[in-house]
């Protein structure tokens, strides 16, 4: 078997961190560019997350082949965790402020074709012909500030579905 000396390791070291810093940096301006020249809120909110948190992923990769300092690459991990765990939060509530502001074109979006029959609005009449509880209007609830429907945790109900209404609705 053949010996490899430590001034090989140290250049294809040297070789992938160029590469990830090349690459990384191309993500990083292409997220910027994309900033910049994508028209609507969430062609932004994209651009910022994806290619961004890959390009900066990338950038510490390299500086870590590149320092390979055991102290220095425990940061660089906790700085990659860190980003990991904070991008889409972040992405959530930038969309979330942007539907309830009536930044997003809903005509634009399209509609989510992996719906199941759970899914599916609750148009149809039940077998017994009409359902008279639906046409008997609002129920009168104990706390008179309380919505007389059920929240975002009731079964059948997602956290997309906000029981409040949005923000300037009639």
């Amino acid at each position: 078997m053949t010996e490899v000396d430590a001034g090989t390791w140290t250049t294809v070291a040297d070789v992938a961190a160029a590469l990830c810093l090349l690459l990384g940096a191309f993500l990083t301006f292409a997220a910027g560019v994309g900033v910049i020249r994508f028209p609507t809120l969430l062609d932004r909110m994209h651009v910022v997350t994806k290619p961004q948190v890959l390009g900066l992923l990338l950038l510490l990769l390299a500086l870590a082949l590149r320092v390979r300092s055991w102290s220095a690459v425990s940061m660089l991990v906790l700085v990659a965790v860190f980003q990991l765990a904070t991008a889409p939060v972040a992405a959530h509530l930038v969309s979330r402020a942007g539907f309830r502001t009536g930044k997003v074109d809903e005509a634009v979006l399209r509609p989510n074709e992996m719906a199941g029959p759970q899914d599916a609005p609750d148009d149809a009449d039940d077998e017994a012909g009409t359902d008279e509880a639906d046409d008997a209007g609002p129920v009168a609830t104990e706390h008179p500030g309380e919505p007389d429907h059920p929240g975002p945790s009731a079964p059948g109900r997602t956290l997309d579905d906000d029981p409040a209404g949005w923000p300037g609705d009639p």
